[in-house]
Parts: structure tokens; sequence; C-alpha cells
């Protein structure tokens, strides 16, 4: 579908305007800085597979847990008006389950790894409706129901392995970390590209979208059209940890093993930076999973920017600090408002000169 200029600007911001622009501004600024910055390459790995390489492959690969995470977080966001900070610890708990499971095990394969990833997740989701438990029932601001679980979560992660940090080594894992024997993409990719089709699914065949945004928007009014917002507000934690249970998984099989204490360390507010860079309102309602998606890729492509500038990683962060501000306060609601009215503005204005021409 073509997408033209009025459609974009439709009413002043459309919502996924702002992660569009972010996009095109790094785009045009990589290619003055380096007109090959975004060539994509064949290399061979270390298993002598050929693969893609690339900073664009290094972006959407190294961004794969963001991404996913970015979708669960949305849900929450739009349903609950609020953010779960516990993502990172949970999906450390999520990985020490993951491995515990397959360190148990007599032997790893295909069955094994299915068995450990749907007990993670079974974890991660009990953990998830913990929380949600908290939101929905007791009625707790969400980033404070979830900070119990971020205070303790790498605790209890720690406390599953017995304190230690095994290695597992196993072709299937390096897969799943990695790539897949004869397919040249990264499978943490292929990972986001199957999570996003199924939350497409969920959508497309259920009411889940439309009931989650009324109950972001006014849960009073969509408890009056026969709508459960505890429920909804509960399921959004539970499918979030799904998702933690996925991004915990890749992290573990990237490494090849699990520590507690790094695993997607601070993902949280890169999550969170996702939804509101992607146009997603952080006070809950309208989302698109698609906009934190790219909220994603736009906070990695920054990353990948400025090491690729030698920029030092103690100084990324306050550099990424400076330019996600920015791009939060132009999607701010005031500058949307007043950006609206200057469209609408200047189209009453070509209507006026327009008609006094024709007279």
């Amino acid at each position: 579908m073509k997408i033209t200029g009025k459609k974009l600007f439709r009413n002043g911001f459309g919502q996924l305007t702002i992660p569009l622009i972010a996009i095109a501004l790094l785009a045009v600024f990589n290619l003055i800085r380096d007109p090959g910055f975004f060539s994509i390459g064949i290399a061979h790995n270390s298993d002598g597979n050929a693969v893609l390489s690339g900073n664009i492959i290094s972006i959407i690969n190294g961004a794969s847990e963001l991404a996913i995470l970015a979708i669960g977080m949305t849900l929450v966001t739009a349903a609950c008006g609020g953010q779960d900070i516990s993502v990172g610890a949970a999906a450390a708990i999520a990985g020490s389950v993951f491995v515990k499971v397959l360190k148990s095990a007599s032997s790893i394969n295909g069955g094994t790894v299915l068995l450990a990833f749907l007990l993670s997740c079974i974890v991660a989701m009990l953990f998830g409706a913990f929380n949600g438990t908290l939101v929905a029932v007791f009625k707790i601001q969400p980033m404070i129901a979830t900070l119990i679980l971020y205070t303790c979560g790498r605790s209890i992660a720690y406390w599953i392995n017995g304190g230690a940090t095994p290695t597992i080594s196993n072709p299937i894992l390096s897969a799943i970390g990695g790539f897949i024997p004869g397919i040249p993409l990264p499978t943490p990719v292929i990972i986001v590209v199957v999570m996003a089709i199924l939350f497409k699914l969920l959508f497309h065949f259920t009411s889940l979208e439309l009931f989650t945004q009324s109950v972001g928007i006014n849960g009073a009014a969509a408890r009056l059209n026969g709508i459960n917002p505890m429920f909804i507000k509960l399921l959004s934690f539970v499918l979030l940890g799904a998702c933690v249970s996925a991004a915990g998984c890749i992290g573990v099989s990237r490494l090849g093993l699990i520590n507690h204490e790094t695993l997607l360390l601070d993902v949280e507010m890169d999550a969170i930076l996702a939804v509101a860079i992607g146009g997603n309102s952080l006070g809950g309602g309208r989302f698109k999973i698609i906009g934190s998606i790219l909220g994603a890729y736009i906070i990695q492509t920054l990353t990948i920017t400025l090491y690729a500038m030698k920029v030092s990683s103690t100084d990324v962060k306050a550099y990424k600090a400076i330019v996600i501000v920015l791009l939060v306060v132009i999607g701010s609601p005031v500058v949307k408002q007043r950006f609206t009215k200057f469209v609408r503005r200047l189209s009453e204005n070509r209507k006026k000169v327009s008609a006094k021409g024709a007279e």
C-alpha cells in the first residue's frame, strides 16, 4: 500500500510518523558519514556456513530481544497506562529455568529444547500473572507493582541454578542464538518475525486489540460495554511473560550460558523507550505493535551508529539519552497538538489562496 504524505500527516502526526522520520534521519546521517554503512555482504561463520553480514544485519539481529519485549510491553502499556520494569529480571528467571531443564536432561535434542522453552514460558507467564494481579486486582500502579520483581528477580534466577553460571553447548542452541545451517538470516530475526505474525493473527481472529485499547482509554466505559478490564490487564501481563521467555531463551542461546546478573541488563528502559518512540501513548489506549518494533530497531541503529563513530561504551548511553529525549519530546502530545494546528492552518490558508485565485 502506498503511503502518501497526506496519509502520513493526516490530522497532524500519524502514529508511525515519529519512528519513520527517526529511521529516515538516521539512514541519511549514516549514508553521509559512511556511504557503505548499509551494505550487506556474505561471510562465513565459525561453522563454515555462508551468512549475511553488515551493519543492517547487526542492527536487526542485535535488537531481536528488545523487539520481542517491546511487543509485550506495548500491550501492558496500552491496557494499564503504565510499564513493567521487571522484564529484564523476569527474562533472567526464564533463562535460568531454560538452562536448568537442559542441564537436568540426559541429552539435549529438539524435544528437550522445546520442553525447556515451554517450562520457562510457563514460569515467566506465572510471574507475569503475579504482576498483573497486583495491577488489575489490587489497583497498584504498574511501575510500583513490578518494582518487586525488578528488585528480587535476578536473585531468584541466581537461586534456580544454585548460584552457578552453567554453560550449555549444543548445535541446536547455537542455531537458535546464531544461524540455522543453510539459512543466511540470523535465527533471532526470524523469531521476531514469527512473534509479530502470531500477535497479528491473535489480533485478527480475536477482539483483544479493541478490548485492550478500550480498557486503556476508559476502563469504566469499557466495563459498561461488557468488557472485563481486570481480565484484559491480567492477560496483557501474561502475554508479556511469553515475550519475556522468548527473549530470555534467545539471550541464553546467544551466550551459551546463563549469567543472572548481566542477561538483558537494563533492557526494561529500552523496551519502554521503544514503545514511546514507536508513537504509542505511555498513558494507555491506542497502540501499534509495528511502531514498537521500529522503536527497538531505532534504538539499536543509534547504538551501532555511535559505536561506528568510535564513541566509547561509557559515553554511548549519554548520547543515546540526548537523541531519545529529543524524539520523545517531538512525539509528545503538546508538540503533536501544536503541529496539528500548524498543518490545519496551512491547509486553510492554501484553500483561501486557491479560492481567491479562482475568483
